[in-house]
C-alpha cells in the first residue's frame, strides 16, 4: 500500500459478493437482510467486482489482499461458476435464469447452490480462464494465533464494532486455502521444486509453466519483516525498498483507513502503527494446557473448548501449507 505509485491494492473486496450479494455464498448475513443493505454490496457480484478492479486499476499493476474461502462455498460444498461468469444450465423452453429465483441481494432466498456448470476439480466460482490471470502468493498463521483473535472479534466488546456477533468456526477458512492452493499446482500455475519440504527457494517451474510457489509464515514477516517482504517482492517481481516497511505519512493513514473502513475493528493495530520492526523476542510456543487456560480464562470454558476445537481443526492443513513454506 505504500507503492502507491505503481501498485493499485485492494483489501478483500471479494468478501463483498461472498457475503452481501445475489451470489452471496457465506451463511453469516443470509438471515439479516438489514445488515446486508446497510453494507451498500446488495448489488455485488463477482463479476461486478472484478469490473471494479479493472476500471480503478489506471494501468497500475493490481494487488488484491483477500480470502480464499471468499471464492469457494463453505463446508466443502461442490463449487460451480458464480452466474455472473459463467454459462447457466438452460433447460427446454428456458430463456432466462436467475439465481435461485434471486434477483439482488435482498432476496430472502439464499442464492447457492446456483443453477451453473462446474469446472472439473475447481474448489471455486472463479473460471480457470480468470484464475489463470492471478499471480498468487499465500499469506499463513497458526491456528493457535489466528482463531483466537478471530473469536476475540465476536464477542463483546469488539463484536459491537465489528458487527460480528457469532463465531463461524467454517470461516477459519484453512480449509479452503489449501484446496485452493493444491488446484492451482495440479493446474501447473504456481510451481514448486520439491513438494511439502522445499525451501522456499525460487522454483523453474514444471515445463516452463506457472510460477514459483510464494507461501510466507505470519510469524517469520512479524520476526524477518525486511527479508520476508524483500523476498515476497522478489518472488512476485515488485522492486523491494527498505521504505516499504514505514507507512507513517498522512497520505500512508488516509489511505489505510479507507482500505479498512468496511472491516471495522479488524486492523487497528495496522491503523495505530507507522512502521513494521523485527518484534524483539520471538513468539514463545505455548503448551497446549497452556493455551486451554488462557482462552478460559479469558472467554470462559464452553469458549475455550470451541477455540480448542477450531484450533486443532485445521492444524493439519496449516502445517501442509507450511512445508511450502519460505524459510528465513
Amino acid at each position: 500500500m505504500t507503492r502507491r505509485d505503481t501498485l493499485e491494492c485492494f483489501h478483500e473486496p471479494f468478501g463483498d459478493a461472498f457475503y452481501y450479494g445475489p451470489e452471496r455464498l457465506g451463511s453469516r448475513y443470509e438471515a439479516d437482510l438489514d445488515g446486508r443493505e446497510a453494507s451498500g454490496f446488495t448489488q455485488s457480484t463477482y463479476q461486478t467486482i472484478l469490473d471494479r478492479i479493472s476500471r480503478a486499476s489506471e494501468g497500475k499493476r493490481i494487488f488484491i489482499k483477500d480470502m480464499a474461502y471468499y471464492l469457494i462455498p463453505p463446508d466443502a460444498k461442490p463449487a460451480s461458476i458464480a452466474p455472473s461468469l459463467g454459462r447457466v444450465k438452460r433447460g427446454v423452453g428456458t430463456s432466462e435464469v436467475v439465481v435461485n429465483g434471486a434477483t439482488d441481494g435482498a432476496t430472502t432466498v439464499a442464492p447457492y447452490p446456483y443453477n451453473t456448470d462446474a469446472e472439473p476439480n475447481n474448489p471455486t466460482v472463479i473460471p480457470h480462464a480468470i484464475l489463470g490471470k492471478f499471480h498468487f502468493a499465500f499469506l499463513i498463521r497458526h491456528p493457535r494465533s489466528s482463531i483466537p483473535s478471530y473469536y476475540r472479534c465476536c464477542k463483546p466488546p469488539l463484536d459491537k464494532v465489528t458487527g460480528w456477533y457469532t463465531f463461524q468456526p467454517n470461516e477459519a477458512g484453512y480449509d479452503e486455502l489449501r484446496r485452493l492452493f493444491d488446484y492451482l499446482r495440479s493446474i501447473g500455475q504456481v510451481t514448486s521444486a520439491s513438494g511439502p519440504t522445499s525451501t522456499g527457494a525460487a522454483a523453474t517451474g514444471e515445463a516452463g509453466r506457472g510460477v514459483e510457489v510464494c507461501v510466507l509464515d505470519a510469524d517469520d514477516l512479524l520476526d524477518h519483516p525486511a527479508e520476508v517482504v524483500e523476498a515476497f517482492c522478489k518472488s512476485v517481481g515488485i522492486e523491494y525498498t527498505p521504505d516499504m516497511l514505514d507507512w507513517s505519512t498522512e497520505a500512508d493513514h488516509q489511505q489505510a483507513s479507507e482500505a479498512f473502513s468496511k472491516w471495522k475493528g479488524w486492523h487497528d493495530d495496522a491503523l495505530n502503527s507507522q512502521d513494521l520492526k523485527p518484534r524483539q523476542h520471538k513468539k514463545k510456543v505455548k503448551s497446549v494446557e497452556d493455551e486451554n487456560m488462557e482462552w478460559r480464562e479469558k472467554y470462559g470454558e464452553d469458549a475455550a473448548k470451541v477455540i480448542r476445537e477450531t484450533v486443532d481443526k485445521n492444524i493439519e492443513d496449516y502445517e501442509y501449507l507450511k512445508g511450502f513454506a519460505m524459510k528465513f
